[in-house]
């Protein structure tokens, strides 16, 4: 799982300053249509190599109410989008944020950094994951929202920005992986029907995340956005901590 969901923090890490390396080069509409067909290959490719596997029967699934209705599924859903919302909101807004601090010049060096330490993090997610992964998730809210505070109370030196980025990093990059497989835990044999639940939390963190750190942004200026991350996430650290039973739990409830 950690393998199969690395795709995401690989392409913060690559994609964004790939493309905007190609795009000074060779122009935005190539760079766009470079992409078109990367596209289109990884359409055929997924077309040829992977399997057509059934689906559920409809008399099979679960209803919307009746899945919402098991144990720590709700908790799971909240938790991935607020942490997802915190994320998005800082990873798009994070150029304005160090420029009112005087480090816009050390945007893409810092967003380097943050997708080594992703890649770092989903490699050690997918060592330690199946023995320990209610401490993992503990672990990714907890840097995540260290990082925040640290941006929202030091950004200006240039030593901290990199060790909260870092931190920050190694907080994401497994974090679909843990959530994933928390989900699945909890819903069992109904885990295809929660599944779209999961993406369509994710996907509305990302939505979001731009919508909301635009408007703070426009209206509060840069500071009010790490203000914002760091409510987020650490609501997410005190609702993880907590949601011991069902949710995450540890070994002894799993058991």
């Amino acid at each position: 799982m950690a393998f199969a969901f690395a795709g995401t923090p690989v392409a913060l890490a690559l994609g964004v300053p790939v493309g905007a390396f190609l795009g000074q080069i060779v122009g935005w509409q190539l760079t766009f249509g470079l992409m078109s067909v990367l596209a289109a290959l990884l359409i055929a490719w997924t077309m040829w190599k992977l399997p057509n596997v059934p689906g559920q029967k409809a008399a099979e699934r679960l209803p919307l109410p009746h899945l919402l209705r098991i144990r720590g599924l709700r908790t799971i859903l909240i938790v991935t989008g607020v942490y997802v919302l915190a994320h998005t909101i800082l990873y798009t807004y994070i150029a304005p944020v160090l420029a009112g601090v005087g480090l816009e010049d050390q945007v893409q060096w810092i967003l380097l950094a943050f997708g080594v330490a992703s890649i770092l993090s989903i490699w050690l997610t997918g060592l330690f994951v199946d023995r320990h992964h209610r401490r993992l998730v503990i672990l990714s809210t907890v840097f995540f929202a260290v990082a925040a505070v640290a941006l929202t109370l030091w950004s200006e030196n240039v030593v901290v920005d990199y060790v909260a980025v870092t931190a920050w990093g190694l907080a994401f990059g497994g974090a679909a992986t843990l959530f994933q497989g928390a989900l699945m835990s909890a819903s069992r044999e109904h885990a295809d029907a929660a599944q779209p639940l999961m993406v369509t939390m994710w996907n509305g963190g990302i939505g979001l995340g731009g919508l909301i750190g635009g408007i703070l942004l426009a209206s509060l200026g840069s500071a009010s956005l790490m203000i914002a991350v760091a409510v987020l996430v650490i609501f997410t650290v005190v609702v993880v901590v907590l949601a011991r039973s069902h949710a995450f739990p540890g070994p002894s409830a799993k058991s």
